[in-house]
């Protein structure tokens, strides 16, 4: 290994290796050469990147791998392509300058758009060329003669009708003429396919009525929700005037469950409604209120739906969604539901995982004849290829019609990461940001596969990971700190993992290079077990778990094996309540609440920052607004706050920044050209707290804001918990919407740990170790056990075996993903886990 620095003499720039000058133009086009990096936290860094190899980024949280990796060579190489091709507009990063770069491609976690119309089979056009087959080969009934008739049989025409081009096709058997059916009747996102009950989305709202209606009270004891105060003794009133006009008792205290079916009716659905019509025959409707013409606890319900145009937070608690009655959450019309290729419908395979989905394209393309098969065989061969590549992904438990916006972070990325393998492109620089992220270690193999294939098509694959077993793989470790937010930016080290094991600089290397302590006795605080019961959510095959009270347990297992559906699903506190009617979960009722901290965004508005979401920013706005100078000036904390008129910068209307549209590439943010980034006017910046104006409060990291306000007891207990979740190097005013999965879930995390204290709770956490390196996780794992220490109970979804390792309790769930997952494999101690032959998780353990 050797030092690599610039030295400056004038005008002429020269490379310094090992002590020996080299000249700029004989650098080598084998390394991207990066020249004093100043960009975020990066301390004037130089370094040299191989081209053209598989190379880790590593180290702390926030030690500046992303902001070297992503907001320095990502938006240099973007900056230069664009430049080369007559555009500007992206300004340069803070870098002297990067030399032999290349065209980008940056594949990140952050997750696709929240349109429920988009699933696995949109996004990849698996479900495309899975509709052009059905289009070709499908088999159906035809309307006139009653026999089944196959497409590629029949003889077809094309016809214009009104506007439009109709292909009709003619019965093989009777000569009958009928519309075909084409792709787009097999398509729930167009006219002629998409059901007309629930327009192609598979779901309707329905009213939860055990939410809304308590049987076992009486509605004078408040049976019926949303009735309170004044309108629930209106209401009473009512409904007993209905009551006395059908002929029927009067509520009288009596329990719901005790009502007749009139009465049932007239209270569900009112005296105007055609259930009463039906059941009260010949009984004339009330005309008035008072004489009985109640509309009805769910009519009223739907009435104030209807009127608000859609769920409103009032109304959320006693609607959900369900299954559409008309297609029965197929999403399509009957016709096409009913159209089958090798005697299989395609909702029927839109369900199926994709590992199972390519199981059947082969045995079509063995079972085709030689005709239909060369009408088909572009798009069979097509979906063989990208299923394979999302199957070795890790993601081969997914299904078509998985909706997007239901991914984790890692299930995006892999997915994006899958698709780049379409592309044969060479000498491109893939930007990566932790793509094992949500692995199981026994899928790990798959992506490091992906990533060498596209090193070796002559790409340069440039990760950012925590992950030792990638670090192994790499042909090129950067390790950055030596800490995070001010303390990072720095090169620690460059070379291979061997080297870095004995690089006595590197905290990487340090940890790497431990010796693993195995605990041989568990920490057991146990007060008692959560009984779960014959759960059978999704692919949970009617499992019986015992998840024991104030103790930490990890829910681990390869991916789709049931994890996060017996977590975040089956335990979660809605979940649990509607089930523990029918026993599926006991031992609940004595926590104060059940709290779901899972990877999906805090927060998409730009305004939302880590101060404004902790909770911190209203305490700062009262010390700023308390000041001398602050009241001198007329100033008060309203002022100070950059979401409101007053003092904040107009022109940017406080966000610091302007966005510029690049047309085709992503839009990009300018500093302001009024308040040059300072969010306020100059009379609001003129007031400073410990010489630190309010915009320079918000550039400060929680650790030295920490120490800034180490007098203010309500903010340091703030900043503590953020230290705690491991977001010291945050700053306080970074937005939200820049957070990865992982750093929003551990904000979410820290507010409800605020908010929370003094409370027992029970913690369901999916994977809050992501983004996070080793020794980032020791440290949250100091949190994790003082949470279950003042009384609560942890239940954690991890692939991590630090976590793992740590646990009181470990239910290893698999064996495989998708359908052939769902048992419980091994639990126990992670000693008793890591003894267990059948456990795949066990065998990583302790290594």
């Amino acid at each position: 290994m050797f030092s690599l620095r610039w030295i400056f003499s004038g005008r002429d720039r020269k490379w310094n290796k090992g002590g020996e000058e080299v000249e700029e133009s004989n650098l080598s086009s084998a390394f991207i050469y990066v020249s004093h990096a100043t960009e975020g936290n990066l301390k004037d860094i130089s370094l040299k990147i191989p081209k053209n190899r598989l190379v880790v980024l590593t180290g702390l949280s926030g030690s500046g791998k992303s902001t070297l990796a992503v907001d320095t060579i990502y938006q240099e190489c973007q900056r230069q392509y664009l430049e080369a091709i007559g555009y500007q507009g992206i300004p340069k990063p803070k870098v002297q300058s990067i030399r032999n770069l290349s065209p980008a491609i940056k594949i990140t976690q952050s997750e696709y758009g929240r349109n429920p119309r988009s699933s696995v089979g949109t996004v990849t056009n698996i479900y495309t060329e899975l509709r052009m087959i059905y289009e070709k080969l499908h088999e159906r009934i035809c309307p006139s003669c009653q026999k089944k008739i196959r497409a590629s049989l029949c003889r077809e025409e094309t016809e214009k009708v009104e506007g439009d081009f109709k292909v009709y096709m003619f019965c093989s058997h009777c000569g009958y003429r009928m519309e075909k059916l084409t792709r787009s009747h097999f398509s729930f996102n167009t006219r002629e396919g998409a059901c007309k009950a629930c327009h192609g989305l598979g779901e309707v709202m329905k009213i939860d009525l055990e939410r809304v209606i308590n049987e076992d009270l009486s509605l004078e004891e408040g049976a019926v929700a949303y009735w309170d105060h004044a309108y629930k003794d209106y209401s009473i009133g009512t409904v007993n005037a209905a009551f006395r006009h059908y002929g029927l008792k009067q509520s009288d205290h009596r329990l719901v469950k005790d009502f007749s079916e009139g009465e049932r009716i007239l209270l569900l659905y009112g005296a105007e409604s055609e259930e009463a019509e039906s059941f009260f025959k010949g009984v004339k409707v009330p005309k008035k209120v008072a004489d009985g013409k109640f509309e009805g606890v769910l009519t009223t319900l739907w009435r104030r739906l209807h009127e608000k145009g859609g769920i409103t937070a009032q109304l959320e608690p006693y609607f959900r969604t369900g299954p559409c009655d008309k297609c029965h959450g197929d999403k399509l019309e009957e016709l096409p539901r009913s159209a089958l290729v090798e005697g299989r419908p395609i909702t029927e395979l839109s369900g199926l995982s994709l590992a199972e989905l390519l199981l059947w394209v082969e045995d079509i393309e063995k079972n085709l004849e030689m005709d239909e098969k060369a009408m088909v065989e572009v798009y069979l061969q097509d979906m063989k290829t990208k299923l394979k590549r999302l199957i070795r992904g890790g993601i081969g438990y997914l299904s078509l019609n998985r909706q997007t916006m239901t991914l984790s972070a890692g299930e995006a990325q892999r997915m994006k990461l899958a698709a780049t393998l379409d592309s044969t492109l060479t000498g491109i620089i893939y930007i990566m940001d932790e793509p094992t992220v949500g692995l199981h270690p026994k899928d790990t193999a798959g992506i490091m596969k992906i990533l060498k294939e596209l090193r070796d098509l002559g790409n340069t694959v440039l990760v950012i990971e925590h992950d030792p077993e990638v670090m192994k793989e790499a042909d090129h470790v950067i390790d950055m700190g030596p800490g995070g937010g001010s303390f990072g930016g720095e090169v620690i080290f460059e070379g291979t993992y061997e080297e870095i094991l004995k690089d006595p600089d590197s905290v990487t290397g340090t940890y790497l290079s431990r010796e693993k302590r195995i605990r041989s006795h568990p920490r057991m605080r146990l007060q008692g077990f959560i009984e779960v019961r014959n759960a059978d959510r999704f692919n949970l095959r009617s499992i019986d778990v015992d998840i024991p009270k104030g103790c930490m347990t990890s829910v681990t297992g390869v991916s789709g094996s049931g994890k996060s559906t017996l977590v975040m699903e089956v335990l979660a506190g809605a979940d649990a309540k509607e089930r523990a009617g029918r026993n599926i979960v006991k031992g609940t009722d004595d926590f104060d609440e059940i709290i779901t901290v899972e990877q999906s965004a805090v927060s998409r508005m730009k305004r939302s920052n880590v101060a404004t979401y902790s909770g911190l920013y209203s305490e700062i706005r009262k010390v700023f607004g308390s000041l001398k100078e602050a009241k001198a000036l007329d100033l008060t904390a309203k002022d100070f706050s950059f979401n409101t008129k007053g003092g904040r910068c107009e022109r940017c209307e406080g966000l610091g920044y302007v966005t510029s549209n690049m047309l085709f590439f992503e839009d990009v943010d300018v500093v302001c050209p009024e308040c040059g980034g300072k969010q306020f006017n100059e009379e609001v910046l003129s007031v400073k707290y410990k010489e630190h104006s309010i915009h320079e409060v918000l550039q400060l990291s929680v650790f030295e804001a920490q120490d800034l306000f180490m007098e203010k007891r309500n903010m340091t207990k703030i900043l503590k918990l953020l230290m705690d979740v491991g977001l010291s190097y945050l700053q306080l005013g970074q937005t939200l919407r820049t957070l990865s999965g992982g750093e929003a879930q551990r904000m979410k995390l820290a507010k409800d740990l605020i908010q929370s204290e003094g409370k027992r709770n029970l913690y369901l956490i999916d994977e809050p170790t992501t983004g996070l390196h080793p020794i980032d996780v020791e440290k949250f794992l100091v949190l994790l056990n003082k949470m279950v220490d003042a009384g609560n109970t942890v239940v954690v979804v991890e692939h991590n075996q630090q976590i793992i390792e740590a646990s009181d309790w470990v239910i290893d769930l698999g064996p495989e993903g998708g359908i052939h997952g769902g048992e419980v494999i091994a639990e126990g101690t992670p000693l008793d886990v890591m003894r267990n032959p059948a456990s795949v998780t066990g065998m990583y353990l302790f290594h």
